[in-house]
């Protein structure tokens, strides 16, 4: 009888393969992805860079001129660059906040949120995932932004300005993390409303209309009102104010509004087909 011989056991190569990342960590990443594949980024960044610039020129001069007219009583003195800088977010976050907008309501009006629920099915982590990109993202910008508004600032300011670099550097960081908030706070409404033309209106109302109709009459029970808004504690964070509340009561204030929308927006989601 013949004996076959014995054929030893195979074994299979050990996967070398790294792990792969959580389920929220790919989210965050497809977020960073498309935020960043879109023109309208692009645009957004270049157009609000051109604002600050431009504002923070303005304002610059305006300050200069009130420094140099017959008219003391208006005489600002000598300005920090970073009163400039902060002063120039009244109009620039209204770009900025574009970023915020758009991350939600560009994928409904393309219908590219149906695709975005399908691969996370969770429209929480589909939410939190846009609020970290956006609030990294918005916060960076910021930082941009604030260096543009200084350097554009400070020559033209010449005598009348100055330009300590600890308290320069801590506004550019104040102003960075105001913008990062009011990102977003836009994208919280953003999903809760859909659509661009309406949020961008709920925004401009909460952040300057109805806070300056509640303290123009200069009722004290409705300026204590305003200093609730989320643009008016934004501002109290920004220049340090003691009154009516701290500016990190300010800065808390906001913050809390940018959780408030995010809520708002999370239960919108779970409430509504994409």
């Amino acid at each position: 009888m013949t004996t076959l011989p014995t054929v030893p056991p195979t074994t299979r190569p050990v996967s070398r393969t790294a792990p792969t990342t959580g389920p929220f960590a790919g989210a965050v990443a497809a977020e960073w992805t498309k935020l960043w594949s879109v023109r309208s980024t692009w645009w957004t960044l270049l157009a609000a860079a051109l604002t600050m610039a431009a504002t923070a020129a303005q304002l610059a001069i305006y300050a200069v001129n009130a420094n140099t007219d017959d008219d003391p009583t208006v005489n600002p003195g000598i300005l920090p660059v970073g009163d400039i800088v902060t002063g120039s977010l009244e109009l620039t976050q209204y770009v900025v906040l574009a970023l915020g907008l758009f991350a939600v309501t560009s994928e409904y009006a393309t219908g590219t949120i149906r695709t975005t629920l399908r691969c996370t099915p969770s429209r929480g982590r589909v939410l939190l995932a846009k609020a970290v990109v956006v609030g990294v993202v918005t916060f960076l910008v910021g930082l941009l932004l604030g260096g543009v508004g200084a350097a554009v600032a400070r020559p033209v300011l010449g005598e009348w300005g100055r330009a300590p670099l600890g308290g320069t550097l801590g506004d550019v960081a104040a102003s960075a993390a105001y913008l990062a908030l009011v990102g977003v706070l836009a994208l919280g409404l953003a999903a809760a409303l859909r659509g661009a033309v309406l949020t961008l209106t709920v925004l401009f109302a909460l952040l300057m209309i109805v806070p300056l109709s509640l303290q123009e009459p200069g009722i004290t029970v409705l300026t204590r009102i305003a200093d609730g808004f989320p643009g008016v504690a934004g501002s109290h964070f920004l220049t340090g104010d003691t009154e009516p509340y701290p500016a990190a009561a300010g800065l808390l204030l906001l913050a809390s509004w940018a959780v408030a929308a995010l809520l708002l927006g999370r239960y919108a989601l779970g409430r509504r087909d994409a």
